[in-house]
């Protein structure tokens, strides 16, 4: 008969074995690991309710409730983007709109409408280029360098089913450097040195469920 001591050892050996075995399948892990990325999908709100934002495990949408909040005019609203346009994502859209400010604001600040035109409104377009070609009556030209967004928070939402049309409104706090030079490249207002605060609030519009995935901005205030 064999002693006990052997038995062990012969039970440890295939335990070590079999550790080895699943560790070479599975993989390891270490401490402070990552967790897993969200979903991007979500399901579908159903049709016949405003404020139905069910989804995983039935809680709330968190692309939505992580914004706005759960019972909010703008949580229904962001819903039924989402029930007709499945693949729109608030956070993605958060994202693409952070990039979209800086763009938009230094195209203004240089003067320069060509690449923004495409994303402005007809009625925001034209009230950029009448600041514009006052400016330039008035030999004035803006130096402006773009540091960072400090803040941006999605702060309304509204979808309209008849055209079905959505608008998300966005405030931006920024920082810039900013100066104003006359005809005479004379520094008149502003410091190159100094970061300047810019605060805004726009609004970006788009039909859902088309193929045209651009937002056009169609109002800003503050």
């Amino acid at each position: 008969m064999e002693s006990p001591i052997v038995q062990l050892l012969v039970l440890a050996g295939i335990a070590v074995f079999l550790i080895l075995r699943l560790r070479s399948v599975l993989g390891t892990r270490e401490g402070f690991e990552k967790p897993p990325l969200p979903r991007t999908e979500q399901p579908v709100p159903a049709a016949n309710s405003k404020h139905n934002f069910e989804v995983i495990d039935g809680g709330p949408d968190r692309d939505i409730v992580d914004h706005v909040p759960e019972a909010s005019p703008a949580a229904a609203a962001l819903a039924e983007m989402k029930r007709v346009e499945p693949s729109f994502s608030v956070t993605e859209f958060l994202s693409g709109a952070r990039a979209a400010y800086e763009m938009i604001l230094m195209g203004f600040e240089r003067g320069d409408l060509n690449e923004i035109r495409p994303f402005l409104s007809e009625e925001v377009a034209e009230s950029f280029a009448s600041v514009i070609d006052q400016r330039a009556d008035e030999g004035l030209s803006i130096d402006a360098t773009f540091v960072g967004i400090r803040e941006l928070q999605l702060i309304d939402a509204a979808y309209d089913p008849a055209t079905q049309e959505g608008e998300v409104t966005v405030r931006f706090v920024a920082d810039l450097t900013w100066q104003v030079r006359d005809a005479n490249d004379v520094v008149i207002d502003g410091d190159a040195s100094q970061i300047k605060r810019q605060k805004d609030a726009w609004t970006f519009a788009r039909r859902m469920g088309t193929d045209d995935p651009n937002w056009q901005l169609v109002a800003t205030g503050e």
